[in-house]
């Protein structure tokens, strides 16, 4: 019975097995570590591949570039205008000189209001 294990020695990997083992161990959903057993690859020749790919130095390789998010500003959007509440809703709103507008209803706690506009005078 011969029992075989992991090869001995160095092993010869040529570009399109790296490119290969690479796409097959960053699939979403797979683990690293899955595909270094099954391969019979060390951790470490896994990450110098990646970083190898990153930088070009693979056969037909491109290296990758940083990848951007296109942002584009746009004007500001003025809020639309808010229309007058009805008196006979309970609502009370208060302007004060600084521009602020606090808006409460009617069964609103009179300390709690008293402590909101402490802070904001």
């Amino acid at each position: 019975m011969d029992v075989v294990g992991r090869v001995s020695g160095r092993r010869r990997w040529s570009d399109a097995e790296k490119l290969e083992i690479l796409a097959e161990a960053f699939r979403p959903g797979v683990r690293v570590c899955d595909v270094i057993a099954r391969r019979e690859v060390s951790s470490s020749l896994i990450y110098t591949w990646r970083k190898q790919l990153r930088e070009g130095q693979l056969a037909g390789v491109m290296p990758s570039l940083p990848v951007f998010a296109e942002v584009r500003v746009a004007e500001p959007v003025a809020p639309a205008p808010q229309s007058a509440p009805c008196p006979s809703s309970g609502l009370i709103q208060i302007d004060l000189p600084d521009g602020v507008r606090v808006s409460v209803d009617a069964h609103v706690d009179a300390g709690a209001l008293a402590r909101v506009l402490s802070v904001l005078r």
